[in-house]
């Protein structure tokens, strides 16, 4: 049966009227160094960053440099009146959406209505400068705000300890900013994709809804209200609050907005030329329910108002964040779960937007700038910023054309801070819960998570999951689920990978899955099976089990039937990418288990890395080097060569 050489004559091939079997490639020996260079720049560098500057004088280098920097200067080359009119039209259109929207997240991060105004000034000012993306719009966002909110006042209380919870909090900014710059400079972006877009999902939707019942304070005119953010602990404020918390007044401002600010966010979604309506209603609900407050003296009939605004631009507050001392190790704890948060929804935005316009956002530079705008902005009384979805959709529709349109909404959130937060005294507070409801409405997903039960069941206990845990526990506990399925998905993709049996598609020389082909034909006395992942130590041991189960299962089921038994086991290594020590180890276990039931190891197919390693291992000895082969087909012909005459 053996084959003793695979460069045999064409007289033997005509013979047995066989085509000629190829010898599978042992590829040269690579150098050690060499490789651990590609192996790092494959890594860390797969974009190849260095390219551009290949061959060009200092000169260019240094421009080159600075571009790679500050991409402003790239584009600004070409930027033109044309290009400034659609940036003005967006930066106008989503700084009338973002100053009502940044007074309103300010209330969920527990801080004065100012710091939100403050956030939308300086970082949009860093990012114009250092980000890639065209079409993100930055500032305070609803699910990062909540996030950091949640976290600080588990350390201080933020009406009792005001200051101190407002120190720690540019220290969590502070060092939000240090880990996005970190991963940035580090090349370490992909790790963000460790948190699987189900659970993303799950998360957001769950943290919306959190988000929601949060406002019913401002919206229902309840004065006493539970600081936890539980859906249980929640309702039971609300409704123990019937007989003497609620406000009707307060509510009829808040119902009758809301229904407007929705009404308007439909009519944008019908049409699409419409996209200036929903951007704007959030301002003009502002205005016409201050002047009516400020007419009405309804703020004498219990109805909650802003009062008073801060007025001038950002204080400098270097010397307020934590640099040591008991309260800087929480602020970096805060820091990194606010941060990677805020990162992942902001490259999310930047990608999705791209892929629209067709370009390219360089993920790393997107956390550098990020990592930057978030830092400077510590200094500068903000708090964590990142890519508003909301935000970045108006942006997008109202025709922006650079990241100019954020300078541009800077500077009208400039002049408001400098000239009109006076004008907000009278605006009901009810009003900011209707414009916070409306807007989070959008991160409740069901369209995606249908579509993700209906693609991966495993995936949907994610989504449902992190979904469960933000709504019923806590904002935290909702993301360490979300992070603990994400992980518990991948452990399970590397312990326990597919393997399948083969079988031959009638009248080719094709073996495939024999589950996906039902008409696909085992070939006797051989058993084809593939394992369809690198083998590693953490699912060597089980590859071995599995593979001996499935030649233990096919032998039952041969001996009952009164059929050959099997005399060879292929295994198909084409999808088998790469194989550690502990894998080489089990194969020659298996080698072993196999010689003693008189059974003969095969393998087909196996790639550059794993041929490699199995030859420096020696394990072409062991079984011997006629025994591996370059296709399965080659294999069956050698192992069985009725097969090859039949086809």
């Amino acid at each position: 049966m053996d084959t003793k050489s695979f460069s045999s004559s064409e007289s033997q091939s005509q013979r047995h009227n066989v085509p000629y079997i190829h010898k599978v490639g042992i590829p040269p020996k690579q150098d050690l160094l060499k490789e651990f260079k590609t192996t790092v720049k494959e890594t860390l560098f797969s974009d190849d960053p260095l390219r551009p500057f290949k061959d060009q004088p200092k000169s260019t280098q240094f421009m080159l440099g600075l571009q790679a920097i500050f991409p402003i200067l790239e584009w600004g080359r070409s930027y033109n009146l044309k290009k400034f009119r659609g940036d003005l039209i967006s930066g106008l259109t989503i700084a009338s959406l973002c100053i009502p929207q940044d007074i309103g997240y300010s209330k969920l991060a527990f801080l004065p209505p100012q710091y939100g105004l403050y956030s939308s000034f300086v970082p949009p000012l860093i990012y114009a400068f250092m980000g890639s993306s065209r079409d993100i719009a930055i500032g305070p966002v609803a699910v990062v705000s909540l996030l950091l909110g949640t976290l600080l006042q588990n350390e201080f209380d933020p009406v009792n300890n005001a200051n101190e919870y407002r120190r720690l909090a540019f220290t969590a900014t502070f060092f939000a900013g240090i880990t996005q710059a970190t991963l940035g400079v580090l090349r370490l972006g992909f790790l963000i994709d460790f948190l699987s877009h189900a659970a993303v999902v799950g998360f957001m939707g769950g943290a919306a809804i959190t988000i929601a019942l949060q406002q019913l304070k401002g919206f229902l005119g309840i004065k006493h209200f539970t600081k936890k953010t539980d859906i249980i602990s929640v309702m039971k404020s609300v409704f123990g609050s019937v007989d003497h918390g609620w406000n009707w007044q307060t509510i009829v401002i808040g119902a009758s907005f809301l229904f407007f600010l929705l009404s308007a966010k439909y009519l944008g979604k019908k049409n699409k030329k419409l996209f200036w309506v929903p951007a704007i209603a959030p301002l003009i609900s502002v205005i016409l329910s201050t002047v009516f407050v400020y007419i009405s003296h309804a703020d004498q009939e219990g109805v909650a108002i802003v009062k008073h605004i801060k007025k001038g631009i950002n204080p400098p507050s270097v010397n307020e964040i934590y640099f040591s001392g008991e309260h800087l190790l929480k602020g970096f704890r805060i820091g990194i779960v606010a941060g990677m948060i805020a990162l992942t929804e902001a490259v999310a935005i930047g990608r999705t937007f791209a892929s629209m316009k067709d370009y390219q956002v360089d993920g790393n530079k997107e956390m550098i700038a990020l990592g930057t705008m978030n830092v400077v902005g510590s200094m500068t009384s903000c708090y964590v910023a990142t890519g508003s979805f909301s935000r970045s959709a108006v942006n997008f529709m109202a025709g922006c054309q650079t990241a100019v349109s954020n300078i541009v909404m800077s500077l009208v959130v400039f002049l408001t801070l400098k000239f009109l937060t006076p004008l907000f005294e009278y605006t009901p507070n009810a009003i900011l819960s209707s414009i916070i409801i409306s807007a989070v409405i959008g991160l409740i997903d069901y369209e995606a998570a249908i579509l993700i039960w209906k693609i991966d069941k495993f995936d949907f206990v994610a989504c449902l999951g992190a979904f469960l845990g933000v709504v019923f526990a806590s904002v935290e506990i909702g993301l360490l689920i979300a992070v603990a399925i994400s992980f518990a998905k991948i452990l399970l993709q590397v312990t326990r990978p597919r393997t399948a049996i083969l079988g031959r598609i009638p009248m080719t020389s094709v073996y495939r899955n024999i589950q996906q082909y039902p008409e696909a034909s085992k070939v006797p006395g051989v058993l084809i099976t593939r394992v369809d992942s690198a083998i590693y130590f953490s699912n060597s041991n089980y590859i071995k089990e599995r593979i001996l189960r499935w030649l233990t299962k096919e032998d039952d089921h041969l001996r009952k039937t009164y059929q050959p038994r099997i005399q060879f086991l292929i295994i198909e290594m084409s999808p088998v990418t790469d194989i550690d020590t502990s894998g080489i180890h089990a194969f020659e276990e298996l080698y072993r288990s196999l010689v003693k039931r008189d059974v003969q190891l095969v393998l087909a197919n196996p790639g550059r890395l794993v041929i490699d390693k199995l030859y420096a291992s020696g394990f072409p000895d062991l079984i011997g080097e006629n025994k591996i082969f370059l296709t399965v087909a080659d294999a069956v012909l050698t192992c069985s060569p009725k097969i090859g005459q039949e086809v």
